[in-house]
C-alpha cells in the first residue's frame, strides 16, 4: 500500500504542478484562450484542458489502486531528481538511470500531453462541423463542386487526417502501461535532440518561423481549378500517408523516445514517413507563392522562399537524424530495423 500512495502522491504533486504552470503562465493563458463552436454550444480550449487533467487524475488513481503488482513509478524517480537537482552539491549526487527517465518522462509529458489535448479537441470540433455542412449540402457537390471543396471539403477532409495523427499522440503521451507494451525505455538526454523536435512546437516554433521568414501553408491557392484541385489532393494524399505513420506507431506514439521499434504501415519502406511526406506537402504548398515571385522576377522573395523551405526541412532532417542516434545507443532492435528498411526518407535514393 506504501508503494501505491507513493506513486499517487507524486504524480498528483506534478500534475497539479504542470496544472498550476498552463494555467498561470501568460503565454499559455493567450494560447488556450482559442474559442470552438460545436453546433450551437461555444467553449473555449482552455475548458477542455481543465476536464481533461481532472479526468486524467481520476484514471490515474484508479490505475494506481488497482495495479495488480505495483512498482515505484517514474513520477517518484523524477521527484528523487528533482530534490538532487536542488539540493546543495548536487553536483556531486548524480541522478541514476531511473531518476534521469523519471524526469525526463515528466518534462516530456508536461510539455506536449495539453498540446495534443487542446489540438485534439480543435481538429475534432472542425472535423464533425465541416462534415456536418457537407452532409447538409450533399446536393452542392454536384452543383458546384470546387466552392463546397474549397469552403468545407478540403478542411473536412485535413481535419479528418490530423484528428487520426494527433489522437494516436494523445494516447501515447498520456497511456503508458505495460498490457499496451508501450513503457518508455530510454528518452533521448542530448540537448540537440530536444531543440530539434522542440523548434516544430509552440512557443518556440514561433521562433524558428521569425527566423526562416515563412510560415508552412496548409492549402495552397491556384488559378486553374483542375490544378488547384489535383494539387490539393496530392497535399491531402502525402498528409494522409504522414498521419498513418502515427496509425502505425498507435500507442507508442510519441517524440524523442524509445518504446519498441515499429517496421509495419509505411515504416515497412523508409525509415521517416511522416517527416519526408509533411515537408513533401509543405514545397508542394510553396508553388503558388513562388510562381507570383518568378512571374514578378521578384529572385530576391524567391530565394527566401527557397531558404526557408529548405530551413524547415534540414530541421526535419536533424530530428531524424538525432532520433536515429538516440534510438542506436540504445539497444540493436534499431540498428537491426535500419539493416531491414535501409532508405531514411525517398526508397533507392536516401
Amino acid at each position: 500500500m506504501q508503494i501505491r500512495l507513493r506513486n499517487f502522491s507524486s504524480s498528483f504533486f506534478l500534475l497539479a504542478a504542470s496544472y498550476l504552470f498552463y494555467f498561470f503562465t501568460p503565454y499559455y493563458q493567450h494560447f488556450f484562450s482559442t474559442e470552438l463552436t460545436f453546433f450551437s454550444t461555444r467553449f473555449i480550449s482552455r475548458d477542455i484542458l481543465q476536464v481533461a487533467f481532472v479526468v486524467y487524475g481520476l484514471a490515474l488513481s484508479l490505475y494506481y489502486f488497482l495495479e495488480k503488482r505495483p512498482q515505484k513509478s517514474k513520477s517518484v524517480y523524477c521527484l528523487q531528481a528533482c530534490s538532487k537537482l536542488l539540493t546543495r552539491f548536487s553536483s556531486q549526487k548524480k541522478l541514476t538511470a531511473e531518476e534521469t527517465l523519471g524526469l525526463l518522462s515528466f518534462l516530456l509529458k508536461a510539455f506536449f500531453a495539453p498540446l495534443m489535448v487542446v489540438w485534439l479537441a480543435d481538429h475534432s470540433v472542425k472535423m464533425f462541423n465541416n462534415g456536418f455542412y457537407i452532409f447538409n449540402h450533399v446536393s452542392l457537390l454536384s452543383l458546384d463542386f470546387l466552392a463546397v471543396f474549397n469552403s468545407h471539403g478540403f478542411w473536412f477532409l485535413l481535419q479528418l487526417i490530423l484528428f487520426l495523427d494527433v489522437f494516436f499522440f494523445t494516447l501515447g503521451y498520456l497511456v503508458e502501461i505495460k498490457l499496451l507494451n508501450n513503457k518508455i525505455r530510454s528518452i533521448d538526454s542530448s540537448l540537440l535532440g530536444w531543440l530539434a523536435a522542440l523548434a516544430c512546437y509552440p512557443p518556440l516554433n514561433l521562433i524558428t518561423g521569425k527566423v526562416l521568414g515563412w510560415e508552412p501553408v496548409n492549402f495552397p491557392q491556384f488559378d486553374h481549378a483542375y490544378v488547384h484541385i489535383a494539387v490539393n489532393f496530392l497535399l491531402l494524399g502525402l498528409m494522409a500517408i504522414y498521419s498513418s505513420a502515427s496509425v502505425a506507431l498507435n500507442f507508442k506514439a510519441s517524440n524523442l523516445t524509445h518504446r519498441g521499434i515499429i517496421a509495419k504501415g509505411p515504416y515497412r519502406i523508409v525509415r521517416h514517413p511522416a517527416y519526408i511526406c509533411k515537408n513533401m506537402a509543405w514545397w508542394l504548398a510553396a508553388i503558388p507563392s513562388l510562381t507570383y515571385a518568378v512571374r514578378l522576377a521578384d529572385w530576391w522573395s524567391v530565394l527566401l522562399m527557397l531558404a526557408s523551405l529548405s530551413g524547415w526541412t534540414l530541421i526535419y532532417a536533424l530530428r531524424a537524424l538525432t532520433e536515429e542516434d538516440h534510438l542506436k545507443s540504445v539497444d540493436q532492435e534499431y540498428a537491426e530495423y535500419c539493416q531491414k528498411v535501409k532508405y531514411r526518407f525517398v526508397p533507392g535514393l536516401y
